[in-house]
């Protein structure tokens, strides 16, 4: 069945998807967004997880750094994210722990000289951090223009030294070099490695860290308010309200591109035409759809735990949960630890204590709660396990998972004063394999497909970093160039990368 053609045809109607009709409607476009499941927002939706308890979480992603304020404003988006006063919290050795604020206070003072009283390792964080802000300041407002070639860009932040540690020698180096102690070392070494199966000292390592860095120039981390469904709401209203016409239910099954534009078939039977696709889909399911060569990748990494807790459980530190939970809980990320899992992963093992961070997202923002909830207590937890790639799952997924749980759990268990099982009203895990049939992110990526450089080798065409081999077809999704993250940049950069040649 054919019918009315469109400027523009999106598939996915995720975050970015939205962002980039929302921006093409604006300038006059007609859209069309083609969402497979029956609810919008992707991997940013929120859902009543458990049915019987009246909670809205973020399921799959969970905090938001990398959405620039410049999409926020452009758009109108009535969305905020709050500051969480707490950075981390990581418990080491005998009933101690490393806590680290937003802001450096007195209290993280006394933390880090209470692990290392010669004051080394708490210096070395703060001139280690403050480098980092500076490039972040520097890179961010790139991250939604045309990409700079890596000469360019490197001349732009003039950091030489910097860039040398973040791009062009693994991560691992300096963070070894600049950090003694095994605990800091790992506490560092996380944003590396989040939903990223690499070792410290593999360059994929550094792409990770320096999105989890670059956010707004700031690199801070912060809670949605609303959780983030809130943010889907917002970009489901502009979007709307901009004439964007969505279809929910509306798998695409085949990607048909000539010189007169897009045909996209979908599982319903219906045709829609395009004068061009984006695709908020990852890589290598458009490629499917499109019946060329996917593109390789590595597995994903990601186990997400989501939890209902009746109440927070007590730590054997003997630190207040509620500053505890407020930030990014670690547990048995130290380096070595990390860099053991990894190795064990690659051999087929899951460990037997998981690396393992968590926050609670109810301490800063209550509202996904009912008011019942509240009262009477309840909190959400939300577990990400590190070094678990798809291939872990493949042989028995039902068995992986049950075995991948108890390892998390332990590695929680560790450091709490009373089992985590006591308080916990309802648990969801979802493993890579999961992830991947509930929303098509290949092998469970949460990238879409290995992260890329924020820029393009030198000698290379212009570009957005959105195109793909076609002139009709763009991608709009995390598997773009300064793609992965909750970002709007894809969808904003697909955007413009279509109004620039119209």
């Amino acid at each position: 069945m054919q019918g009315k053609k469109y400027d523009v045809v999106i598939i996915g109607g995720g975050h970015n998807g939205l962002v980039a009709a929302s921006y093409l409607a604006r300038a006059g476009k007609s859209v069309r967004v083609l969402e497979a499941n029956p609810e919008i927002g992707g991997a940013t939706q929120s859902v009543r997880t458990f049915p019987q308890f009246d909670a809205n979480l973020s399921r799959y992603s969970y905090l938001i750094a990398l959405l620039p304020d410049k999409i926020v404003d452009d758009l109108g988006l009535s969305f905020e994210s709050v500051s969480r006063e707490v950075s981390s919290y990581t418990p080491y050795g005998d009933n101690k722990g490393l806590y680290v604020s937003r802001l450096w206070d007195q209290q993280t003072v006394d933390s880090f000289n209470e692990l290392d009283p010669t004051g080394h390792e708490g210096q070395a964080w703060q001139d280690f951090y403050a480098e980092v802000a500076q490039f972040a300041a520097r890179i961010a407002p790139t991250l939604l223009e045309p990409l700079k070639t890596r000469s360019e860009l490197k001349k732009l932040i003039d950091l030489d030294p910097i860039w040398q540690y973040l791009v062009e020698d693994p991560i691992g180096k300096v963070i070894t070099k600049r950090f003694s102690n095994d605990v800091v070392r790992g506490v560092v070494l996380t944003d590396a490695l989040i939903g990223t199966f690499a070792s410290a000292f593999d360059l994929q390592a550094n792409i990770c860290f320096l999105y989890h860095l670059m956010g707004n120039g700031t690199g801070e981390w912060k809670v949605p308010k609303g959780g983030m469904g809130a943010l889907v709401k917002e970009l489901l209203r502009v979007a709307t309200e901009s004439g964007v016409e969505i279809s929910l239910n509306s798998k695409v099954t085949r990607v048909i591109s000539t010189d007169d534009g897009v045909e996209i078939s979908t599982e319903s039977g219906e045709d829609v035409q395009g004068d061009y696709l984006l695709s908020n889909a990852a890589p290598a399911v458009l490629a499917k759809l499109r019946g060329t060569p996917p593109p390789k990748s590595r597995d994903g990494s990601q186990l997400k735990i989501n939890i209902l807790l009746k109440r927070l459980p007590q730590l054997k530190s003997g630190i207040d949960p509620r500053l505890a939970f407020a930030g990014t809980f670690h547990a048995n990320e130290t380096f070595s630890q990390f860099e053991s899992a990894f190795t064990d992963a690659q051999a087929g093992v899951m460990p037997a204590k998981m690396p393992i961070e968590m926050y609670c997202h109810t301490l800063t923002d209550p509202s996904i709660l009912s008011q019942e909830l509240q009262n009477a207590g309840y909190q959400t937890l939300t577990i990400f396990g590190l070094h678990t790639p798809a291939s872990l799952f493949d042989k028995d997924n039902e068995t992986a998972r049950a075995a991948a749980l108890k390892s998390a759990l332990a590695s929680l268990n560790e450091y709490l004063a009373e089992p985590i099982e006591d308080v916990i009203a309802a648990i969801e895990v979802k493993t890579p394999l999961d992830i991947e049939e509930a929303i098509s992110l290949p092998r469970g990526n949460i990238f879409h497909k290995d992260l890329s450089m924020p820029f393009r080798e030198n000698g290379t065409p212009e570009s957005w970093g959105v195109e793909t081999d076609d002139p009709r077809i763009f991608i709009c999704g995390a598997g773009a160039v300064r793609g992965g993250g909750v970002s709007g940049i894809p969808g904003h950069n697909a955007a413009m990368a279509i109004l620039s040649n119209n």
